[in-house]
């Protein structure tokens, strides 16, 4: 591991931790030439999901992706970020434990719009609109519905 201050690669791990329910190590580390402290975590590789696309391409499951997707969609609205990461790990899970080699990307959508849904409607809007490509205002206002009906 580089030190992000000077570059050495000599470090001595300080503390070690579970974090986010045991599926990441937090590690502290210092830097044994300029004593620069620093953390990093270590995950377990979900290596080889593929996830479907709709027109039937492949791509490779991406952590990051559903992240930053989760991120634009909670954008300016009142959620911590613990919320989202949670919601990502509780994604993640659930399709790496149903799924083995492929996962069709409906699934991934789904799950995301529950999650959203149960947080935060303007966000789970906002996220259905991209995710279920509205063309005209009219499917918008009728999602809107659907939730004011919901208990």
């Amino acid at each position: 591991m580089r030190c992000p201050k000077c570059g050495c690669q000599d470090d001595k791990v300080i503390d070690s931790r579970a974090s986010r329910e045991g599926s990441t190590i937090r590690r502290r580390r210092e830097c044994l030439g300029c004593h620069f402290r620093f953390t990093t975590y270590e995950e377990i590789e979900h290596a080889g999901l593929m996830v479907i696309k709709r027109d039937g391409r492949r791509e490779e499951f991406s952590r990051d992706k559903l992240l930053a997707g989760l991120r634009k969609a909670c954008q300016k609205r009142p959620i911590s970020p613990k919320a989202i990461e949670d919601l990502v790990e509780q994604i993640v899970d659930e399709i790496t434990d149903r799924y083995d080699r492929e996962v069709p990307g409906g699934e991934i959508g789904e799950r995301v719009m529950a999650g959203l849904r149960a947080i935060d409607e303007v966000a789970y809007v906002r996220f259905a609109s991209v995710y279920r490509r509205f063309q005209e205002a009219t499917e918008f206002v009728n999602e809107v519905k659907k939730l004011e009906k919901q208990p």
